[in-house]
């Protein structure tokens, strides 16, 4: 009989990117949710031990990229517009993560994120690809929370 109280792992692809103020915004593929904390090496002179100690430092997250089909939908491209001409604001989002029923399971929320790279793409007339469209947003943090039921 099978075991009903498993926890299973959540599929990779049930999930979608949430910015302020933008409503559409669906993607095919995200990376980039690494987080680093740096160690500082530390010792004293009169540290009984021969060692140093190490203490956690800065802390760094690394730049989201997100990738979708071009659509008629500029409202990403404005925004990274927004940016080149330099007045554009800085915006929270999340990345979340669904069940198979599309309900909210964990949610990765970012803070004063914005588009650091817009990157086109690759044409081939003798292929038959989506046009895919790459963005890549620098955040300030990164939090992990898990939904509410």
């Amino acid at each position: 009989m099978p075991d009903r109280n498993r926890a299973d792992p959540f599929r990779g692809y049930n999930f979608r990117i949430e910015f302020d103020g933008i409503t559409k915004c669906a993607f095919r593929e995200v990376s980039g949710l690494t987080f680093e904390v740096d160690p500082v090496e530390y010792r004293e002179g009169d540290e009984q031990y021969l060692h140093v100690r190490k203490l956690f430092g800065l802390r760094k997250f690394t730049n989201l990229q997100c990738k979708r089909g071009i659509t008629p939908d500029l409202q990403l491209y404005k925004w990274y517009h927004e940016i080149l001409k330099g007045g554009a604001r800085l915006r929270d989002g999340a990345i979340v993560l669904t069940d198979e029923l599309q309900r909210d399971k964990l949610r990765w929320s970012f803070r004063n994120g914005f588009i650091a790279k817009w990157e086109g793409p690759s044409l081939n007339a003798t292929s038959n690809d989506v046009a895919i469209e790459m963005i890549e947003i620098c955040v300030d943090r990164v939090e992990l929370a898990v939904a509410a039921q």
